[in-house]
């Protein structure tokens, strides 16, 4: 636990003395709900367009995180843990950890500026809401340092990040709903983690706490399991 502070405290002052990059990372979902937001109909819009642009901060904050660590792999940092007594885990959990910070930090003026704009949503849901998206960006952030260790170029890793990211996205509906969407793309979608996610998030909202946002916790808490064991064996792999 004293490796993961040590590491949570260092990446998460580096974080906040670069206020500019963390703004830029609230950019995107703002101007999804300021411009896109009106254009939707009805008026539970905002239950359905605000629940799903946090998934997006999500999918986009934490899905880059791993471009953090291609410098420092450049540097010869994963070489130098070699040598050193620090848990290989906590190097891992404490990244994963500021992005999990910086997340929250970004959700909830999100969040504040849907209520302005007239998001009615229950409170304890939306604080169950942003926990599921909590767990899911542990998630997406450790899949990424696993890119990030595979493909250690900025070059390479924003294509393919860029390439995943977009479609994961038009597949969750959080932008657009897929009810009418046509057989072969409902199945697709059916085949997305984060479009069980996204529909417990909007469930939650709205004040339901059944099966929806049930299915929707499993299936970020398993993604999530999954992927730090992945990328706490990668790392560890590598500073063998």
């Amino acid at each position: 636990m004293t490796d993961v502070l040590i590491v949570f405290r260092d990446e998460l002052t580096l974080a906040l003395r670069t206020k500019i990059a963390l703004a830029v990372g609230l950019v995107q979902p703002f101007l999804y709900l300021l411009l896109f937001g009106p254009l939707l109909g009805g008026a539970d819009r905002w239950l359905f367009l605000v629940p799903g642009l946090l998934l997006q901060l999500g999918l986009f904050g934490t899905g880059f995180a791993g471009f953090g660590l291609i410098p420092d792999i450049r540097a010869g940092f994963v070489e130098r843990l070699r040598v050193t007594p620090v848990s290989r885990l906590a190097i891992l959990l404490g990244r994963v950890l500021k992005d999990a910070v910086v997340l929250v930090g970004q959700a909830v003026p999100l969040v504040l500026a849907g209520c302005l704009l007239g998001l009615r949503a229950d409170p304890l849901g939306v604080l169950a809401a942003v926990l599921l998206v909590l767990i899911t960006g542990v998630a997406l952030a450790s899949l990424s340092y696993v890119l990030a260790l595979a493909l250690p170029n900025e070059y390479l890793f924003a294509p393919v990040v860029t390439t995943a990211a977009v479609p994961l996205m038009l597949l969750s509906g959080i932008l657009l709903p897929l009810d009418d969407a046509p057989l072969w793309l409902d199945v697709l979608a059916h085949l997305n983690p984060l479009l069980y996610v996204v529909d417990a998030a909007r469930a939650l909202f709205a004040g339901n706490a059944g099966a929806p946002a049930g299915l929707g916790f499993a299936v970020a808490g398993g993604l999530a399991v999954v992927s730090f064991a992945a990328g706490s064996r990668l790392f560890g792999r590598r500073t063998a």
